[in-house]
């Protein structure tokens, strides 16, 4: 008796003690877009931004192959929000990418492979298509961000900066 209950505290310790904490966003990444005007800094309001292939092609998330978020729908950035409450100082929802545009995504997303078009539904701004990088992604979880800044220096965790030019 004396034997099982040891296997069992032993087998209960592993267990216990063999977990390891995870972060909240395991397994994810964002793509962040920040949008302006030349010598601006301001992101521009009501943009359409989605994610397209070489052909220009919207992408779908099938079964959640690039995100896990929005499954068999085209992948289309949002607007990252405030979500301080009225008198607070402004907090964001995703903190580190303040006033941008942001896709979840897969940390396996094969970025280089696609591009993202840029549209203004007031026809203000002239559409653009851009290639994605790898870098391009910012890795939430901290062992797949150390392994991405080692390997793409400075350039890991910045907005996709975009400058938009005005349609004659």
């Amino acid at each position: 008796m004396k034997a099982q209950i040891s296997f069992f505290f032993l087998l209960f310790s592993l267990f216990t003690f063999g977990q390891v904490p995870h972060c909240g966003f395991d397994f994810t990444s964002y793509l962040v877009v920040k949008a302006h005007e030349e010598g601006k800094t301001e992101n521009i309001p009501d943009l359409k931004i989605t994610l397209v292939n070489e052909k220009g092609e919207v992408v779908i998330n099938e079964n959640n192959k690039y995100s896990w978020k929005f499954g068999n729908q085209a992948l289309i950035f949002s607007k990252n929000y405030i979500i301080s409450k009225q008198n607070e100082a402004v907090k964001w929802f995703f903190p580190y990418a303040g006033d941008t545009y942001l896709l979840s995504v897969t940390n396996t997303f094969p970025a280089e492979d696609f591009y993202i078009k840029i549209e203004d539904n007031k026809a203000i701004y002239k559409t653009q298509t851009l290639q994605l990088q790898a870098f391009n992604m910012y890795i939430l979880c901290s062992s797949e961000n150390e392994r991405q800044a080692r390997t793409f220096g400075p350039r890991s965790n910045n907005p996709i900066e975009v400058v938009m030019e005005k349609n004659n």
